[in-house]
C-alpha cells in the first residue's frame, strides 16, 4: 500500500509539473500574439496629461493602427504609404533611433505587457506621445495667433489649418504677454517654414506650454507609430477620434 501511495504522489507531481509548464506556454503564447499585434495591427495607449484639451482629455484610452505594415510593404497598391493625414490623431515615438539592443527591447515590452503598459523596465525610456498631424510633407506653414497656416506642396493658396482638415477640432488659444515674441517657444507665431519631403508638423491641441513640433521641429515619417482610431473609453465618449 505504501509503495501504491509513491506512485500515486509521484504520479500528482508529474501532473503538476506539466500543468505548470502549459500555464508558462500559454503565458508566453500570449506575450508572442501581443507583440505581433501590438507591432504590426494594433496597440492601446492612455493620453497621460492634457495637452490635448479640449478635444481630448486626460485619461482618456484609445486604440491605435500600427503603420509598420505600411512601412514594411511600401509597394503593395492598397496600402497609403502616407503614415498620416492631416488633422488625424497619431502616436509618434521619438526614441525609435535608440538602440537598447534587442533583448532589452524584449524584456521591456514583457514589463509593459504585465504590468498593463503602466512600467517599463529601468533604463528603457519611452518618449511616446499624442499629437495630431496638422501638416504634410513639401507643406510650407506658418503660425499666427496659435493657428498654423498651410500652403500644401504644389498648391498657390494658403488656408488655416481647420480649412485643410477632414477632421473637426477645436485648440486652446492661451493668452501670453504682449512681449512674448516668435524667438520665444510656445509665442503662437512662427515665421514661414518649408518641410521636407520626409516631415510632418505635429502640434497639440492645448497651444499653451505643451511640447510639439514648436519645440522638436518637424518630425520624420518613422517616428509616426500609429493612427487612433477608436477612442474606447470613458465609455460615455467611444467613438472615433
Amino acid at each position: 500500500m505504501f509503495d501504491k501511495a509513491l506512485k500515486y504522489s509521484y504520479a500528482d507531481k508529474k501532473n503538476l509539473a506539466a500543468k505548470r509548464r502549459g500555464l508558462v506556454f500559454i503565458v508566453l503564447l500570449f506575450f508572442v500574439i501581443y507583440i505581433l499585434i501590438t507591432n504590426l495591427f494594433f496597440s492601446m495607449r492612455v493620453l497621460e496629461n492634457s495637452s490635448m484639451l479640449p478635444s481630448l482629455n486626460h485619461g482618456d484610452r484609445f486604440i491605435f493602427s500600427s503603420t509598420s505594415i505600411k512601412r514594411g510593404l511600401p509597394d503593395v497598391p492598397f496600402l497609403d504609404t502616407m503614415p498620416a493625414e492631416r488633422g488625424s490623431i497619431v502616436l509618434i515615438n521619438r526614441n525609435i533611433y535608440k538602440n537598447y539592443g534587442v533583448i532589452k527591447v524584449i524584456l521591456n515590452k514583457f514589463v509593459r505587457f504585465f504590468s498593463a503598459n503602466k512600467i517599463g523596465l529601468p533604463g528603457v525610456e519611452e518618449q511616446v506621445f499624442i499629437k495630431r498631424v496638422i501638416a504634410l510633407p513639401g507643406d510650407t506653414i506658418s503660425m499666427n495667433n496659435y493657428v498654423l497656416r498651410v500652403q500644401p506642396a504644389g498648391n498657390e493658396y494658403t488656408f488655416t489649418e481647420f480649412e485643410l482638415s477632414d477632421k473637426l477640432y477645436e485648440v486652446n488659444i492661451p493668452e501670453v504677454p504682449a512681449l512674448w515674441d516668435e524667438a520665444l517657444p510656445f509665442s503662437g507665431n512662427m515665421g514661414k517654414t518649408i518641410l521636407g519631403g520626409n516631415e510632418f508638423f505635429v502640434l497639440s491641441d492645448d497651444r499653451g506650454n505643451t511640447n510639439d513640433s514648436r519645440t522638436w521641429g518637424p518630425i520624420p515619417a518613422a517616428f509616426i507609430r500609429g493612427n487612433a482610431v477608436l477612442r474606447y473609453w470613458p465609455l460615455n465618449k467611444i467613438g472615433f477620434p
